[in-house]
């Protein structure tokens, strides 16, 4: 029987794994982030897993590491995610297919134009993951020589969300007529010029692709600053939290689920999926040496380079048998940096031990055998810590494989996860209500009906 609270579970493909060394691990694809066949398969397998969503992270600059460092890093090439994304639309039906786009270094026509595209191109499946890109050296690539300031970002990121959606509702769901015997493709009654103005942008309008099949597509967002959780309690629907301790999750999820009621949204119009790496095992002890071996492969130049990204501060010259010191405040993400201060002082590390747990992945991790990893799965999604989990996966394809075939099925025994989609979008297999459009009020949706 069907519990009444339901998990989703989304894939974060970075655009593989987030582990550093996973493409060392023994039997993993080294070259699994830019192989197409393989990119592929792995979509198509987590479309077998029932999978609300392929989630691909992306970044503008190479990582901000010290050169040996980025040389042992599988990331420093990958697809760009509106190329990549479209290809997966034509190889997959159901799984929803959701990429980063910077606030800060798009312009919001090109970007609400792309992801309208995706939308229809993949029959209601886009979900657009709102960032305002952490990393300083990406401004060098966008001839800028100062990064923007965190609290000026997240200001451009809501005027930024607020063009886009408009722009996406520049066309009534019934404006394209097509009639044939008039030869009136289109009612200009049914067209809306934005005409927007304001701090940060000017932008006239319509879009020149029509409504998107799901309105939006689903409006995605990450990061756990003070200002990151007041935007997404105004305009996420899908949160890929960061995840800490069960304690952490649970004020997590009251907190910004509080500030939606404060603001009249419903609460259950945003989904909380905090990031999980699991490592399956046929037993635990099997789990735990998988997971040894995988962050045995960190070397420890990958380490420090890791926790200098975390903090946004140079840790290389940081004593390393000593604590922790006091860090400066950065202007990268400050939520990033408080969690590695807070693990730090919590577990006593010192800055080796620090950086070569944050090397391979020091956030929420559920390692153990397949009823093991349910047991934690569904303790954080009854106690309202979560609403499910944006999956990461160890190494790829065994550790992808593992998850489908032992974890998925022993979550859909117990009743927390589905059989079979709910419906043809990524809202509808979200639970997530359609947006109406804010300029025309309308009875049907003939683009969502397929």
């Amino acid at each position: 029987m069907a519990s009444a609270r339901q998990l989703h579970l989304g894939a974060f493909m970075r655009p593989t794994t987030i582990h550093t060394a996973a493409w060392r691990y023994p039997g993993a694809y080294p070259d699994a982030n830019f192989n197409f066949r393989h990119l592929k398969a792995f979509a198509q397998k987590l479309e077998r897993g029932k999978f609300d969503a392929f989630f691909m992270a992306d970044h503008l600059a190479v990582l901000n590491m010290p050169i040996e460092a980025l040389k042992r890093s599988h990331t420093v090439t990958s697809f760009d995610p509106p190329t990549l994304l479209p290809a997966l639309a034509a190889v997959t039906e159901h799984i929803g297919l959701i990429a980063t786009g910077s606030t800060t270094f798009e312009q919001p026509y090109h970007l609400a134009r792309r992801f309208a595209s995706l939308d229809h191109l993949s029959e209601g499946r886009a979900g657009w993951n709102i960032v305002t890109t952490s990393n300083p050296d990406a401004a060098l690539n966008f001839g800028l020589d100062d990064h923007v300031g965190h609290d000026e970002r997240y200001r451009r990121a809501r005027e930024f969300y607020d063009v886009v959606t408009g722009l996406w509702d520049s066309f009534a769901d019934d404006a394209i007529v097509r009639d044939m015997e008039t030869g009136i493709y289109f009612d200009p009654a049914k067209m809306h010029v934005l005409n927007h103005k304001g701090p940060y942008y000017s932008v006239r309008g319509p879009l020149n692709v029509a409504r998107p099949i799901q309105g939006w597509p689903v409006i995605v967002q990450a990061g756990a600053s003070e200002a990151g959780k007041q935007l997404a309690a105004e305009t996420a629907e899908v949160i890929f939290g960061a995840g800490g301790s069960l304690a952490d999750g649970q004020r997590f999820y009251a907190d910004v689920k509080g500030r939606m009621a404060r603001l009249g949204r419903d609460r259950d119009h945003l989904k909380i999926l905090p990031g999980a790496f699991v490592v399956v095992g046929e037993t635990a002890a099997e789990a735990r040496a998988k997971r040894l071996k995988l962050d045995s492969l960190v070397h420890y130049d990958s380490a420090i380079a890791a926790l200098s990204i975390a903090l946004g501060h140079d840790a290389s010259a940081f004593d390393p048998d000593a604590p922790l010191p006091e860090v400066p405040p950065s202007n990268a993400s400050k939520s990033a940096q408080d969690r590695v201060i807070q693990v730090a002082r919590r577990d006593n590390l010192t800055v080796r031990q620090l950086a070569q747990r944050l090397g391979g992945y020091a956030g929420l991790a559920f390692v153990g055998t397949p009823q093991t990893i349910a047991d934690g799965m569904e303790e954080w999604l009854m106690t309202e810590a979560c609403d499910g989990f944006n999956v990461m996966f160890p190494y790829l394809p065994e550790g992808l494989d593992d998850f489908v075939d032992k974890v998925v099925p022993e979550l859909q025994r117990r009743g927390l996860f589905r059989l079979d989609y709910e419906g043809r979008t990524l809202r509808e297999n979200l639970g997530l209500p359609r947006p109406s459009n804010r300029f025309f009020t309308e009875t049907s949706h003939p683009q969502a009906a397929g």
